[in-house]
């Protein structure tokens, strides 16, 4: 399991005592969701959390090569965008609600938006619900996370007048529908300053998961990944807006994945999943 700079924590700290249903009765599903920490083969997901990290050392440093790397693994994902559901707030104790009271505290169980998967061929929706007042309505600078598209833009513009990292730039960008690497989904979440969202999101047992959190660049977003017992799975609260983290649940049952703004300004996010 990794998550920004190796930042995890795996814990048995009880969160909420977040309930789901029976899919198998002869399965204890009172402990940890998990069978293994990371061990699968990395997909679109993990190639577009690379990127946009790859994409902020470049923008930071003003570095063409760099910010073209990015692009060229962004240009290569492929994932699917949707629209997420809308998550019964009232399962949790919304005051004083942030990520280190999400971790700690006990919480009434939610209402799930759907049924957790039990076909591998049927849908997985997400759900999310946003808690605690903005502290400012500064919509920050991006409506969106750079698309591969930007980067390449962006890579013409750091190169300058260099005309022949500039003819690399514009082939690497004609050579992008070659290969491109599908299976991720993708829900679009604005993030005002001071606001925290969760998400819950199911996923299969038995199978290798990926989450990512790519931000726009606006603000410091910090991550708290549980299972549905409570569970840390993964716990992020570096200066970043960029978090991966990969796991194997043991059994077919949701986790809630909290984003908190800290910054100062709107947080346009993708939360990406595989």
């Amino acid at each position: 399991m990794k998550l920004k700079s190796i930042s995890l924590v795996l814990a048995t700290t009880a969160l909420a005592a977040l309930s789901l249903p029976s899919f198998a009765q002869d399965q204890d599903k009172s402990g940890s969701n998990l069978t293994t920490t990371s061990g699968g083969e990395k997909g679109a997901v993990a190639t577009l959390s690379m990127a946009y990290e790859l994409y902020g050392i470049g923008i930071a440093s003003g570095d063409a090569l760099t910010v073209l790397t990015a692009a060229r693994l962004a240009a290569s994902a492929e994932v699917e965008a949707q629209e997420p559901a809308a998550l019964d707030p009232a399962g949790f104790d919304a005051e004083g609600l942030n990520l280190e009271t999400f971790a700690k505290k006990r919480a009434p169980s939610p209402t799930p938006a759907a049924p957790a998967p039990v076909m591998k061929d049927e849908p997985r929706p997400a759900a999310v619900a946003t808690f605690r007042d903005a502290l400012n309505e500064d919509e920050g600078e991006a409506e969106t996370p750079a698309t591969a598209a930007a980067m390449f833009a962006k890579a013409t513009e750091l190169a300058g007048d260099n005309e022949a990292l500039k003819e690399i730039i514009a082939d690497a960008e004609a050579e992008t529908s070659r290969g491109r690497i599908g299976g991720g989904v993708s829900w679009l979440s604005r993030l005002n300053s001071g606001k925290v969202d969760i998400w819950q999101v199911p996923f299969y047992g038995n199978s290798y998961a990926e989450v990512a959190v790519a931000g726009d660049g606006d603000a410091n977003l910090d991550v708290v990944i549980t299972d549905e017992n409570g569970n840390v799975v993964c716990y992020d609260v570096s200066p970043s807006d960029q978090v991966y983290c990969d796991f194997v649940p043991a059994w077919d049952g949701y986790f809630y994945i909290a984003v908190e703004n800290t910054g100062r300004k709107r947080n346009s996010y993708y939360l990406l999943t595989n």
